[in-house]
Parts: structure tokens; sequence; C-alpha cells
């Protein structure tokens, strides 16, 4: 008699775990299945040289944003001595502050969904080192 009504104090159990698994899986649970739009879909980032100094687009520009295009937008900014990252909130899709245009880039990218990375390309006229060095070998 003990044995049988440990079976089926068991068999209960575990048919709440399949119960709570399944409605887990299917969504049930916590959002009902849908996205939560408070949560980070919105992802770009941006490399740029943003020093006459320096070259190889050290410096970058990342937006993390939900659905609703709210978040942050990192930058970092890269020299020889020194490196300044900067947080800057973003509301709507629009900062708080003034973004620079690097930053709106991202910002406008990753509301677009159009990659993870772009690259601007330096100053016009201006060669990064490499070239400067195969110029001055050939």
């Amino acid at each position: 008699m003990i044995g049988i009504m440990f079976g089926a104090s068991a068999s209960r159990r575990a048919g709440q775990a399949v119960r709570e698994c399944r409605d887990l899986v299917e969504g049930a649970v916590g959002s009902r299945g849908t996205v939560d739009p408070r949560a980070l879909r919105d992802v770009a980032i941006v490399r740029y040289d943003a020093l006459h100094e320096m070259s190889g687009q050290l410096s970058f520009s990342l937006a993390l944003l939900n659905s609703t295009g709210d978040g942050v937008v990192l930058s970092s900014i890269n020299g020889r001595a020194e490196t300044r990252t900067y947080a800057k909130p973003v509301v709507g899709g629009r900062g708080d502050q003034e973004l620079s245009p690097e930053e709106a880039e991202a910002v406008h990218s990753a509301r677009l969904g159009t990659g993870l990375s772009s690259v601007i390309p330096g100053p016009a006229g201006r060669r990064d080192r490499a070239s400067r060095r195969a110029a001055a070998t050939a």
C-alpha cells in the first residue's frame, strides 16, 4: 500500500514537471510567447579613424538598442597616448545628448538591422601607413 502511494505521488510530480517544461517550451510562462520589448535586439558597430595620428579603424561606436529604440551608444576614441570611452543614452532611436556622426550612424544601422560592422574610410587624400610604405618601396 505504501509503495502504491509513493508511486502515485511520484507520478503526479513527474506529470507536473512535464507540464511546466512544455509550458516553457511553448512560451506560456513569462512573456507568453512574445519577445520582451526591453530586451536588446538591435546591435551595430561602426569602426573609424577618429584621430589623424592613428590608422586602422581602432576607434568605434557601438549601438545597443531594444525594439523601441531605447538603449545606449558606446564610443571608444583611440589615440597613441590614451583611449577615451563615452556612453550616451538613446531614447526612441535618438540620443539624449548630441550624437557624433559615427554614433548616429551606429544607431541608424542598429535600427535598420543592417549588420554588426561597418567601416568609415579615413579622410580623402590620407593614406594609411601600409600604403605609404608600399608607395615608398615601389
